[in-house]
């Protein structure tokens, strides 16, 4: 690649330190951009996060060279954070993927190592058991009591979150053993959030409905589904749904906002229909 961000001459650089160089001019006072120089980590924060949906968003659809992009755009702010880090005295690009490294050796001592993995399994119960101890050391260092709980990102998406902690509680035996056991209690938290519906109280409602949220997600880990993913598609079956409901009414002259639900019904119907034909 050629490439001058700080010189007439022209520079071959490889992909990332292209990249790297792109954002330091960027970021460059004076002669960069207003808008990247008024960043910081916490500004950019919400981007990252749109950019990882993005990529899972992405995967989801099959989309290779749309995935190349939104990797490209997660790798920006990746490279972004690192250089108002660097401005500041603090890590670079390339201490972050360097200590990566290290982190990924340690993480895999059946391949970098003598340790024995045999299966995915095997590899999950390993690090799982390491992780642990990594808690236990870090609890002790600090003169408290470690937590399974601990190291759950609080920034993750409520189902996701819900699922994790959940996956940790049952490796040390905080679960039901029976998948109807675990329905039966979603029927129990279906009766506790009808009570509450029928006495009118706004909080306890929310508290109840979060509770069947939280056991549903324990549903989906029994039967080893992602309830994230789960409802994504079933969003995007609402859209694509409704968005057939929308062209149909169009089609025929009429305006959404003066159909009746019966009629809306219908055309749900057959929007599923047309899909079981594909």
């Amino acid at each position: 690649m050629s490439f001058s961000p700080s010189s007439k001459s022209s520079i071959s650089l490889d992909g990332v330190a292209a990249l790297v160089d792109v954002m330091s001019r960027l970021r460059t006072p004076k002669t960069g951009c207003p808008w990247d120089l008024e960043q910081d980590h916490k500004s950019l924060a919400r981007y990252t996060l749109e950019e990882a949906y993005e990529v899972v968003e992405a995967i989801e659809k099959n989309e290779t060279n749309h995935l190349r992009e939104e990797l490209g755009d997660l790798l920006l702010q990746i490279v972004f954070h690192a250089q108002i880090s660097n401005e500041n005295q603090g890590f670079t690009f390339d201490e972050i993927a360097r200590a990566e490294a290290e982190k990924m050796i340690e993480r895999h001592p059946h391949v970098f190592g003598d340790r024995d993995a045999a299966t995915a399994q095997d590899v999950l119960r390993n690090w799982e058991a390491d992780k642990a101890k990594k808690r236990a050391a870090e609890a002790s260092a600090e003169e408290r009591e470690a937590s399974v709980l601990e190291g759950v990102s609080t920034a993750l998406p409520a189902m996701t979150r819900s699922l994790k902690l959940q996956q940790r509680a049952a490796r040390v035996g905080f679960d039901w053993k029976d998948t109807a056991l675990v329905f039966d209690k979603v029927d129990e938290e279906l009766a506790e959030l009808k009570a509450e519906i029928a006495k009118g109280n706004a909080e306890t409602i929310e508290e109840e409905l979060g509770d069947v949220f939280f056991v549903l997600v324990n549903v989906a880990k029994h039967l080893k589904v992602d309830p994230e993913h789960a409802l994504r598609r079933t969003n995007e079956k609402f859209e694509r749904r409704f968005q057939y409901i929308e062209k149909s009414l169009k089609q025929a002259g009429r305006k959404i906002q003066e159909t009746s639900l019966d009629e809306m019904e219908k055309l749900w119907l057959a929007a599923k229909k047309e899909e079981k034909k594909l």
